[in-house]
Parts: structure tokens; C-alpha cells; sequence
């Protein structure tokens, strides 16, 4: 089952031929991410986050006082609320809670820093509504990962009080791109190669910009201090070196991490869960984890 559902993602996404303009790429994203609606029971609604926009969602059951931040992948270029929908809200269903999903500026019309500076009116605008930061989740897929982790970094460096915990689906946390799964990994991985994400890192850091900056490249970062974080990666993508050294620099500084590596898994997996078991399960072990460590409202 595992192997036929997946054969069948793979199918989709390269049904096309890649796109070649940032428009085209954006539009295929979105097609390819929307495949599967959303459930029935989800209420969603959108949210002006201080002029960046949002959208909640709320599953039934779930608990409004705590809230999961997402932010969504696509190499900072691509990616939407709407790509990203059906996985945001089955996570909020998973994790029992309310969810935030971000449309932060996307390069190479906005360059870095414009999404962190996006990200934290995002995380304000959520503190503003009296929502502790130990009641809120933050996590992204890809870019959304790195986004995450230069979120909470920057937290970190004002002082601020930092969230329950993070989550991290295949997150690039590498842009001078040194990882070996680059090359190991490239036959098999249907997405993601190393000469597209020269080209994204380009886009959103380009020269003279210093890509160790750990702002940048969040694998740089002193881990020192960050709240738990769930790491979840497939094992034929190429950003796997990506997820394990950001473990082993977790687990150096003490962080309360867990990796988990998904046997067949392509980059991002859960974006389609509807039509993947593995999504589902990849969703729910998520949910057991962020539950186990958001503190309850009180």
C-alpha cells in the first residue's frame, strides 16, 4: 500500500514538465498541493496579521486557546496558503488545536529578510490575541522549516519568550547546500536537486549575502536554549543530511529533539495526505508529540 499510494504522488508531480518562470512555478505548486480539498468540517477564515495575511483554521474538538504557526515551503519562491491547506488544517486536527497558516513575501521580489520580517509580525500579532507563547506551535515544511528556526532564533536574541515547541518537515537548513544526501540522494528524489536550489538561494539570499549566516542557514545556529523540536524527513529525499545534522546539533545543545526518518518518503510528504496513509501517520505522530508538550491554557 505504502509503495503504490506513494508511486502515485510521484506520478502527479511529474505528470508536467517543471515550470520554468516564478509565476508558472508558483501556479504548479498550487495545483499539485490542492489536488485533495479540504475536509468538510474544517472552519476556515481569513486574518490581516498586521498586513501580513493569514488563515485560521479550526477543526472540531480542537482547542482555540492554543495555536500552531505555519509556514509554508517552496524554496522561499513558492508555495501558499493554499498549497499548504489540507496539510495545515489536518495537522491542527492532529494536534488537537488551532492553526495559523502564513503568506509571508516570497522571493525574488522580496529577498531576505522580508519573510522574518513577516514571521514575527506573525508571532506578535498571535501574542496580541492573549495567546501565551508556551500555548503556541511553530512549523514549517522546506523553507517554512528554516523559517521556523530563524523565527525562534530571533526570539531567542531579543529576549522574548520563545514557543511550546517546533516542527520540522523536511527543512532546508543548509544554503550553502554542503549536504552529501545532495548528490546521494538525486536519482531517486523527484523533486528537489542541487541545482534548483542554487537557483531559489539565489532568489531569496543573493551575493554579496553570507549563507552561514545562521539567520540564513539555521544549521549555523547555537541551538542553546530552544524549545523541543520534531524533525520528520523521507528517506528519498535529498535534504535528508539537512534534517540529520540539524538533530545532532540539537541533540549537542541539549534540545529536546526527535528525528524521525520515513522509509520512501519524498520531500514534504504530508502535503498529500488525503491520498497517503503515510502523510496521515507522519500527521498523527506530530500531533502526539506538539500535544505532549504545549502546556495547557491556565
Amino acid at each position: 500500500m505504502t509503495q503504490r499510494e506513494i508511486d502515485a504522488i510521484r506520478k502527479l508531480l511529474t505528470s508536467k514538465p517543471r515550470p520554468v518562470g516564478w509565476a508558472e512555478r508558483r501556479a504548479r505548486l498550487d495545483e499539485v498541493g490542492s489536488v485533495w480539498p479540504v475536509a468538510t468540517d474544517i472552519r476556515c477564515e481569513s486574518v490581516d496579521c498586521d498586513g501580513v495575511r493569514g488563515e485560521w483554521s479550526l477543526a472540531p474538538g480542537s482547542d482555540a486557546a492554543k495555536v500552531l504557526l505555519y509556514f509554508h515551503g517552496g524554496g522561499y519562491c513558492s508555495g501558499s496558503i493554499l498549497s499548504h491547506r489540507r496539510m495545515v488544517t489536518e495537522a491542527g486536527r492532529a494536534m488537537g488545536m488551532r492553526t495559523l497558516a502564513i503568506d509571508y513575501r516570497r522571493a525574488p521580489e522580496h529577498p531576505f529578510p522580508a519573510q522574518h520580517e513577516d514571521a514575527l509580525k506573525a508571532w506578535r500579532f498571535l501574542r496580541r490575541q492573549g495567546i501565551p507563547a508556551g500555548h503556541i506551535a511553530v512549523g514549517g515544511d522546506s523553507a517554512g522549516g528554516n523559517l521556523t528556526l530563524s523565527l525562534i532564533n530571533r526570539l531567542r536574541a531579543e529576549n522574548a519568550e520563545l514557543p511550546g515547541c517546533a516542527w520540522l518537515v523536511s527543512p532546508w537548513t543548509d544554503l550553502t547546500m554542503s549536504g552529501n544526501t545532495l548528490a546521494i540522494k538525486d536519482a531517486i528524489d523527484p523533486l528537489i536537486h542541487k541545482a534548483y536550489l542554487e537557483e531559489l538561494a539565489d532568489a531569496y539570499a543573493p551575493p554579496p549575502l553570507d549563507r552561514r549566516d545562521p539567520l540564513i542557514s539555521p544549521l549555523f545556529c547555537d541551538l542553546r536554549g530552544f524549545p523541543p523540536m520534531l524533525i520528520q524527513v523521507g528517506s528519498a529525499e535529498t535534504l535528508i543530511a539537512d534534517a540529520t545534522r540539524l538533530a545532532e546539533a540539537a541533540g549537542i545543545a541539549d534540545v529536546d529533539v526527535r528525528l524521525e526518518i520515513w522509509p520512501h518518503m519524498i520531500h514534504a510528504w504530508p502535503v498529500w495526505n488525503a491520498g497517503l496513509e503515510d502523510g496521515r501517520r507522519a500527521l498523527a505522530t506530530a500531533g502526539e508529540f506538539i500535544r505532549m508538550r504545549i502546556r495547557q491554557p491556565g
